[in-house]
């Protein structure tokens, strides 16, 4: 993911492995990781119950919070594709019956978003 992308606010992919050597420790028994993105200091992984959200808080990014969303939550979501000459993809989602939705993520090209959406299909359908 390049630099410009990521303070644009693009999201790019995460490898499984960097993801359980940071995150492992949030994980249930019999849980797993499906597929990571970070942002230029937050991270979104879905994992096989559920969408954690890491949000890096202040100067420093010390203090962190880990928002955990279960997928019987999600009550609906869209994926937008990226046109020819766009630089992003963007995930919405809502939570319960919220009006507008609660997430907002943008993907860099790098990000295979029928990816994202296969695997929310899979857990919210």
């Amino acid at each position: 993911m390049g630099l410009l992308s990521a303070i644009m606010g693009n999201a790019g992919a995460v490898s499984k492995e960097n993801l359980l050597k940071d995150y492992g420790k949030l994980l249930i028994p019999g849980e797993d990781i499906e597929l990571g993105f970070k942002l230029l200091r937050d991270t979104f992984i879905f994992t096989t119950k559920r969408l954690i959200l890491v949000d890096h808080q202040g100067l420093t990014g010390s203090k962190v919070e880990y928002l955990s969303i279960s997928y019987r939550s999600i009550s609906r979501f869209s994926v937008e594709t990226s046109g020819t000459f766009e630089l992003d993809a963007e995930l919405k989602i809502w939570i319960s019956s919220e009006a507008n939705p609660s997430i907002k993520k943008k993907f860099n090209k790098s990000v295979n978003v029928y990816d994202v959406q296969n695997v929310l299909a899979q857990h919210v359908l």
